[in-house]
């Protein structure tokens, strides 16, 4: 049967002569709109129905004046689409129902792409509120390395030499297979390419997951003409930047390419060789991050010699190709680190101590000094808590990881109340442990990812995803 009748030809396929003008439920206002869809009568708005767009079903009952329109498809499932319209948002009645049922209708009536947002809608990212939710299974005997998220809710997780992709809906999967042993940088550039990269095979490839091939291979001409591992890679709205060391581990760079021109090369930043034992000079960046506030590349890289662990951290002007801000890392280098463009700080987890420090870097041309969150640990019998820790900003929350424990640090606005310490506020910042009793725990977290309304984490020797949602969430 078909899904709506026919009784005058319309190019959208539903009737407008199953109502007739005097019906009691129709409106002389222009405003208001009535559909029959399965025997159930709707009334909506005008202003609603543009949601849907130009080229939908919706886009022809605007001008349903003298019938109502009559749609043979499910009232309950329309009356969650209709929701989706309203208020940009499933409704938690929508838990009730099969998300492929959801997505089926929604394709039916063209609207798909709302339901995407809807669902995956970054505005419902709760950090207070999160709970692991549910488990992707990667398949295989690898575990996940990197994990790349793309804008509302699609993730990518290589896994040995794979890369296997979920879905908005994270009910649908596809798995390829790439030239490398296995993928150590990885960054979405849209919800079915990525860039990829490794430690151990040169170049870097512009992967589409949706063909399983290779758009692009890039590369770094070093002096010494030998192959170019990456290091890191991050990107802006207009660049794609990596961080490339030669084969032979003794010199290094950055390379700016431009997204929208089929990656030419743009620049060449951060160039560095080893001269004689001046290790310094030449620590490859192992974290890019692009700060849009200030117009700012982040870089950062740490090695380990006879006095410990030492790194730097280095803010580029990539229009001038100079340093703007250089931090030296010598005592309590970090483990890992993350910026937060709307917190206006450097957060790191110190590889010693283990604890989250931060640096103010609207301060930092006269304070580079790290400030501490926690109580300064020593290490017991030299050992290094904070090595493999990892940390993570997202939003106004950066959270972090300490074993299998999962945190998420967030500043207290103190209203009128300020605390000045050597004539500078003092920012203020609690911690919260994520997750419900039985959520804690587990093997230590290998990365973590956002997108939309929710969080990644991958762990080691697992083979699969987690998922955290906020717990008000329908879904």
């Amino acid at each position: 049967m078909p899904p709506f009748t026919q009784s005058s030809p319309l190019s959208n396929g539903f009737s407008q002569n199953h109502h007739k003008l005097n019906n009691p439920y129709h409106h002389s206002s222009n405003n208001v709109v009535t559909i029959d869809v399965g025997g159930q009568i709707f009334q909506t708005t005008k202003q609603t129905l543009t949601f849907a767009g130009s080229n939908t079903i919706f886009s022809n009952l605007f001008n349903s004046y003298d019938h109502i329109p009559f749609i043979d498809r499910d009232p309950d499932l329309f009356s969650i689409l209709l929701s989706v319209l309203r208020t940009g948002f499933l409704p938690s009645k929508a838990k009730s129902f099969d998300i492929q049922d959801i997505i089926f209708e929604a394709k039916f009536y063209g609207i798909d792409h709302l339901l995407v947002q809807s669902d995956s809608n970054p505005s419902q990212f709760e950090a207070f509120n999160l709970e692991k939710s549910k488990i992707l299974n990667l398949g295989g005997r690898d575990s996940p390395s990197v994990i790349a998220t793309s804008p509302y809710g699609s993730v990518h997780v290589s896994h040995g030499s794979k890369i296997t992709s979920f879905d908005w809906s994270l009910q649908r999967k596809s798995t390829i297979l790439t030239q490398f042993t296995a993928i150590d940088s990885m960054l979405s550039l849209s919800s079915n390419v990525v860039a990829a990269g490794a430690t151990d095979f040169s170049g870097l490839q512009i992967i589409d997951l949706d063909l399983g091939y290779v758009k692009q291979s890039l590369s770094w001409e070093n002096m010494t003409k030998s192959s170019s591992t990456v290091q890191a890679i991050g990107k802006s709205p207009e660049f794609l930047f990596t961080s490339f060391e030669s084969g032979r581990r003794n010199s290094n760079s950055i390379m700016v390419y431009d997204i929208n021109d089929g990656f030419r090369v743009v620049s060449e930043i951060a160039k560095n060789e080893i001269f004689g034992a001046d290790l310094d000079s030449a620590i490859p960046s192992t974290k890019l991050n692009w700060l849009p506030s200030v117009n700012l590349l982040m870089s950062a890289g740490s090695h380990s010699g006879p006095l410990g662990v030492t790194g730097n951290i280095k803010f580029w002007d990539i229009r001038s190709n100079e340093i703007v801000w250089e931090i030296n890392e010598k005592e309590d280098c970090f483990s890992d680190i993350t910026v937060s463009d709307s917190l206006s700080a450097v957060f790191k987890i110190g590889i010693n101590s283990g604890d989250v420090s931060y640096i103010d870097f609207r301060h930092i041309d006269s304070d580079k000094s790290w400030k501490s969150l926690g109580s300064t640990k020593k290490p017991t019998n030299g050992k290094k808590e904070g090595l493999g820790c990892k940390i993570k900003s997202h939003g106004n929350q950066v959270f972090c990881s300490k074993e299998g424990e999962l945190e998420v640090w967030s500043e207290v606005l103190m209203g009128g109340l300020k605390t000045e310490i050597d004539g500078k506020d003092e920012r203020v910042f609690r911690k919260n442990h994520l997750g419900r009793t039985k959520d804690m725990g587990g093997s230590r977290v290998t990365d973590l990812g956002f997108s939309g309304n929710k969080m990644f984490v991958t762990r080691k020797d697992e083979q699969c995803v987690e998922v955290w949602e906020s717990s008000r969430k329908g879904f």
